[in-house]
């Protein structure tokens, strides 16, 4: 029998997902609870396992095609049944959403693969015109590199796009040498070769007299022109879009700074550090500067908060889950530690190197992207002097960690070169006045500055 495989309600209101990486094709026969598909949505990556074992009669959206909750996105022809009779016509129609007329394009190979959204785009349907062979060295897929005729979607990893963009390079005129015309980093490498020795092979333009009369001359035609690329706002960005708009739009932003003398502080996890790694645990400042703040909201639980706006309350949480901004290739992602109140210092780093890891990988389950009452975000070791974060709507603040450096500081009345860090508070004002926001972030340098305080409640 013919089982239709419908696209299950993951949770958390969900009501879309994009499908991002199908494991199967057509035509291939899998085994129950075999890897199948996964399909971001707006919080987290999810990978959906097969639910009948079976021969995959179609497919019904493409890699990069939004397919909303309860639509049948593959057929599976199970056991004794007579999946091998839908017709052709009705394996490639789409039954709702963002269709396909093909079959999807095979699994990248695992070396090749890459984590979250962008890196699973959609490919063009089978009736787009063929790809021309291109006489580029082949990436390993043992075929022809291939480039995308205009207007087609074309396959490659966030990273290789970012390099793109850098470069000035249309994607479209990169023969892909992945899997289904997958374009990689040494593709764009040939490419910009390629064009680097047909400019340096352009024979000179002989010398003549200048004409009686000036004629205007066209510009010389600059090799791929002036592009564009439209990228489908879906997925975690989407998401992003979307909380930052609305807490711009609902949120009073109040933006506090203060300057923390990191000294102490640094000293001490110079020290810890050996003892943290010989249990596996790689301790950077966010877990001291987890703990500091967790006290200092204690002492200002109304920074800890949400506003309700529909029933007019403001929702003080006697709970602390801590989330932290995490710079990942799909984009921004915070994993959250539920209750961090109850952690150790140890168990803080372990849980921000493991949530850190998985959120690069797209591996975060939905309950660890969600329910945070306050986050931090960290761009110190990005750079930058001090930065006014954007809350992390509904909550009602959020904390800027930037980098440390060198200074020279005033400390009982002589100049010292001291190591030292501005931290910003980002406070919605309708909740939270400007003092209380100051006294909160004394706290939480005060804990900082002498970090041993944070000790004791053990490692």
């Amino acid at each position: 029998m013919a089982l239709e495989f419908k696209l299950p309600d993951i949770g958390e209101g969900i009501a879309e997902g994009e499908i991002t990486r199908w494991h199967v094709q057509e035509g291939q026969t899998v085994k129950e609870n075999d890897p199948f598909v996964e399909v971001m949505t707006d919080k987290a990556t999810v990978e959906i396992t097969a639910p009948a074992s079976g021969k995959i009669a179609s497919i019904k959206f493409a890699a990069g095609a939004t397919a909303p909750v309860g639509a049948v996105i593959a057929v599976i022809e199970t056991a004794g049944g007579s999946g091998a009779a839908l017709p052709k016509a009705q394996a490639a129609t789409a039954s709702a959403g963002a269709p396909t007329d093909r079959p999807a394009a095979p699994a990248p190979k695992p070396a090749a693969a890459a984590s979250g959204s962008a890196s699973a785009s959609a490919s063009a349907s089978a009736a787009a015109p063929a790809r021309a062979a291109a006489p580029i060295a082949d990436g390993g897929n043992g075929g022809v590199a291939v480039a995308a005729p205009s207007g087609e979607r074309v396959l490659a990893a966030p990273a290789v796009r970012r390099r793109a963009r850098e470069l000035g390079i249309d994607l479209r005129e990169v023969a892909g040498s992945g899997p289904a015309g997958r374009v990689s980093g040494n593709d764009l490498d040939h490419f910009v070769q390629s064009r680097a020795a047909g400019r340096s092979a352009a024979p000179a333009a002989p010398s003549r007299a200048a004409p009686t009369l000036a004629r205007p001359v066209a510009p010389a035609p600059v090799a791929g022109g002036a592009t564009e690329e439209r990228l489908p706002l879906r997925g975690i960005r989407k998401r992003i879009a979307e909380r930052m708009h609305k807490s711009k739009a609902t949120a009073a932003h109040f933006t506090y700074v203060d300057e923390l003398d990191a000294t102490n502080l640094v000293d001490l996890r110079e020290a810890l550090k050996p003892s943290a790694a010989e249990k596996g645990v790689k301790l950077t400042y966010m877990p001291f500067i987890i703990q500091a703040t967790i006290a200092a909201l204690k002492k200002f639980p109304m920074l800890n908060a949400t506003l309700d706006d529909e029933k007019q309350e403001i929702v003080v949480k006697n709970y602390w889950h801590i989330g932290f901004a995490c710079d990942t290739d799909q984009g921004l992602v915070v994993p959250v530690i539920k209750d961090a109140d109850r952690r150790t210092l140890l168990n803080l780093g372990a849980a921000v190197q493991d949530l850190t890891a998985r959120a690069r990988e797209s591996k975060l389950s939905l309950d660890e992207v969600s329910g945070s009452t306050f986050t931090i975000t960290n761009a110190g070791n990005i750079g930058g002097l001090f930065a006014t974060p954007v809350i992390n709507w509904p909550e009602v603040a959020i904390l800027g960690v930037h980098k440390i450096a060198d200074r020279a500081v005033v400390k009982n009345g002589a100049i010292v070169i001291r190591k030292t860090m501005y931290l910003s508070v980002s406070i919605d004002h309708r909740v939270v006045d400007g003092a209380t926001g100051a006294r909160f972030m004394n706290e939480v340098l005060q804990l900082l500055e002498d970090p041993r305080r944070l000790l004791l409640g053990s490692l």
